[in-house]
């Protein structure tokens, strides 16, 4: 693939272009090949480019940049059947439209989740044989190896068939990075057999009856981050709270720590000695350090930043959508799920 090009949502988030645009010109000095559509207000976008020398009142000076104007943006609490009803003109559907008509190749946006999702469904379409899109990200292990935890809160109530197309789609994009059959696990309050609700006891038996993942069994939530699984697939609202409740747990351990500091420069040398690999680990739980949730299940590639992202968590969920272009995921997931319903046929 010689080069590629990212719709990027600019009014998206909290800090909206003043965090988007440096964020795009981060992301342009480390891939070559990348280009990117800033879709947004024409005139806050330029005017975060002149501060950074890229553009004039009449013009932009970076040739892998552009802009598509738009007038509207879809709030943070926009509800998502208001988003497809009134969304037309917007930056996040304006960016989808882009992918759905071949025009970037990846939607990234740190706008409303519902509404892309919503957005996305719509515009892009599901893939045959998934019956929602999921939202899954790579956290750091024990191991020193990443996991992916999915579905992180894109969708709440689910069935077993459901949850396994989750397990399946997550296999398929650990795999590239991993480059050998990703264990996969089912979050659970237990590892018998006999634990949990329907909902997982139901998908582990369609896990252990199929080819088509590694299935490894349950893991309970003390062991999220010991590394025992590639994988780890739950419902959203399972997934949501294990994830926000880490990040709460990290930020709890960090300010409780900086604070035992204050006041003293002998305990802060020391510390700074003793305990710096401590703290780049637990920083790895930062959301910025991780940023950029892939929406998988979709005919094409959309990936969500969280809405507080700023310039650094921004770059890198643009740096997760080219390396899912690069690696063609949609396709894959295709090409497994083929396999999957040619199982079930036979």
């Amino acid at each position: 693939m010689t080069g590629l090009t990212v719709a990027l949502d600019a009014m998206g988030g909290d800090l909206g272009p003043q965090a988007t645009v440096p964020a795009a010109v981060q992301a342009l000095s480390q891939f070559p090949s990348l280009k990117i559509t800033l879709v947004g207000d024409q005139s806050q976008i330029t005017e975060q480019l002149i501060t950074l020398n890229l553009a004039s009142d009449t013009s932009v000076h970076e040739p892998r940049l552009s802009i598509m104007h738009c007038d509207h943006v879809i709030a943070s609490d926009t509800k998502p059947s208001s988003a497809l009803r009134h969304g037309a003109g917007s930056s996040m559907r304006t960016a989808l439209e882009l992918v759905a008509a071949g025009q970037a190749d990846a939607c990234v946006s740190a706008g409303n989740t519902g509404a892309l999702m919503a957005l996305s469904r719509y515009i892009l379409k599901l893939q045959p044989g998934i019956d929602r899109p999921a939202l899954v990200t790579s956290m750091p292990s024990l191991n020193g190896q990443p996991f992916w935890l999915l579905d992180l809160g894109a969708n709440v109530g689910i069935d077993a068939d459901t949850l396994f197309q989750f397990a399946v789609m997550g296999a398929v994009l650990a795999e590239q990075q991993l480059g050998r059959p990703a264990k996969v696990a089912l979050l659970n309050i237990g590892e018998e057999a006999i634990k949990g609700n329907d909902l997982v006891r139901q998908c582990a038996h369609l896990l252990q009856a199929s080819d088509a993942v590694h299935y490894v069994g349950f893991v309970e939530g003390d062991r999220l981050y010991h590394g025992d699984a590639d994988v780890i697939v739950c419902d959203g609202f399972v997934g949501n709270v294990a994830l926000k409740t880490s990040e709460g747990v990290a930020s709890l351990f960090i300010n409780r720590f900086k604070r035992s500091l204050q006041g003293s420069k002998i305990k802060q040398l020391i510390a700074k000695w003793l305990f710096s690999d401590l703290m780049l680990q637990l920083n790895e739980l930062n959301p910025d350090q991780y940023n950029g949730a892939s929406l998988l299940g979709l005919r094409g590639i959309v990936v969500k930043s969280h809405g507080r992202a700023d310039t650094q968590a921004l770059s890198q969920a643009i740096s997760e959508a080219v390396y899912e272009v690069k690696r063609q995921i949609p396709d894959k997931i295709s090409g497994r799920l083929e396999a999957v319903l040619l199982e079930r046929h036979y």
